[in-house]
């Protein structure tokens, strides 16, 4: 029970994450079966579907926003503050995220490459948070792209139009309106809980400044 306990966060999110997806597909299965019949096409079985371009573009096109929203989010909050909110560093303060590893090559707990990695590793390691999620914010991004493109065309071969590529599909207004229908969602909720932050609490939460603290205190 501890083991989960140490780790109740973390397995919760993911037991979360799967329960919606096989939600995602279920129901999607449903959609695009609905859609076939309207067209006087054959139904899909469940595992065509999950392996079709439709499932693919339903999923990376979301996942694309949200690496793209965590990618922005940890490269902005390591340059700019707000005064008042949970979400930010301490203004005009040092914080411990501000130290340099290097000072930190003899500590017994320090993670390998800021113990023993050579200059190129360490300055990877230092920034491999916004490294990670831009890399697969760019990765969702081409197979939003690719299974989009892939949808496109069998529409388009229902309506005797062409089939397009991944890179013409790039060019689309239609996958720019599934991106940005995304992205700005996701930067107002961004903005909402680095705003909320400020003036709201949550007990316990690690997201949230102490309940007693004022609203002008910054960091949490």
């Amino acid at each position: 029970m501890r083991w989960l306990r140490l780790r109740g966060l973390l397995l919760a999110n993911l037991v979360l994450f799967f329960s919606f997806l096989v939600g995602l597909a279920f129901v999607g299965h449903a959609h695009e079966n609905s859609e076939l019949a309207d067209h006087g096409q054959a139904p899909q079985t469940f595992g065509q579907y999950v392996g079709s371009s439709s499932f693919g573009e339903a999923v990376f096109e979301n996942w694309e926003s949200e690496f793209l929203q965590m990618f922005m989010y940890v490269l902005l909050t390591a340059y700019l503050v707000q005064k008042g909110s949970a979400e930010s560093r301490p203004v005009d303060e040092p914080a411990p995220q501000d130290e340099d590893p290097r000072d930190h090559r003899t500590d017994r707990n320090a993670p390998w490459p800021v113990r023993h990695g050579s200059a190129l590793i360490l300055k990877l390691y230092e920034n491999s948070l916004a490294i990670a999620f831009g890399l697969v914010f760019l990765l969702s991004l081409w197979l939003h792209a690719a299974t989009g493109a892939a949808t496109y065309s069998e529409d388009e071969a229902l309506h005797g139009g062409a089939a397009v590529t991944t890179w013409q599909y790039l060019g689309t207004s239609q996958f720019w309106y599934e991106s940005l229908q995304n992205w700005q969602s996701e930067f107002l909720a961004v903005a909402a809980i680095i705003g909320g932050s400020i003036y709201l609490r949550q007990r316990r939460s690690a997201q949230s400044k102490p309940v007693h603290a004022p609203h002008s205190e910054t960091g949490s």
